[in-house]
């Protein structure tokens, strides 16, 4: 396979599911640029999707659900823990990217999710001491290039690679942050086999 597109692109990533937007408004790491256009039109991944923080997309869920299929991408919302599971719950998306912390609320908050059939990425783990071996195992386990060496906590997913499928995420709130590499290498160096959801045609 070509590792570069016509004019020296590199080749498209698999995939990248958790992508922010200035639909997330109140995310101050969110640049004016990183708009759902621009992310379509850099077109870094075969497959992508975009995840706001539901908090900030609620009041405007119509709008932003329009924009993003729009630009044939995948819908999806960042769900910040198990007080916004029942909203989650009730939209139209493709999947839920989830901030499980260490609570039992948060973990059964996940199991409600993933009883939806739509796909459940608990993401970035680590950085929310959320304990594994609590979560469903129907749940996907996301490896986050955002936080990816952060005190090599990525470690700590080792023992759960046979537990869990695990998806790779940029986390990009930010243009130049869509990419994927430091995460690829901790897959790579933990022997992880990233599971795609979505076939290259969003639809």
């Amino acid at each position: 396979m070509s590792r570069q597109r016509p004019g020296g692109l590199p080749a498209p990533l698999p995939q990248d599911l958790h992508i922010h937007t200035t639909f997330s408004r109140g995310d101050g790491a969110v640049v004016p640029e990183q708009t759902v256009e621009l992310v379509a039109r850099i077109a870094h991944a075969r497959v992508i999707g975009i995840s706001d923080h539901l908090e900030y997309v609620a009041g405007e869920f119509e709008e932003y659900a329009r924009t993003v299929r729009a630009h044939r991408l995948r819908l999806g919302v960042e769900v910040n823990g198990a007080e916004w599971v029942v909203q989650a719950g009730e939209l139209p998306v493709d999947y839920y990217i989830y901030h499980c912390r260490d609570r039992g609320q948060d973990y059964r908050g996940a199991e409600r999710l993933a009883a939806s059939g739509r796909p459940v990425i608990i993401a970035h783990p680590q950085m929310l001491q959320t304990d594994l071996s609590k979560v469903a195992p129907e749940c996907l386990i996301e490896i986050n290039n955002r936080y990816a060496w952060r005190e090599n906590a990525y470690r700590q997913l080792a023992p759960y690679v046979g537990r869990f499928r695990f998806v790779i995420g940029s986390d990009a709130h930010q243009p130049h942050w869509l990419g994927q590499t430091a995460a690829r290498r901790i897959a790579r160096e933990l022997g992880v086999q990233e599971t795609l959801l979505f076939p290259a045609s969003a639809g």
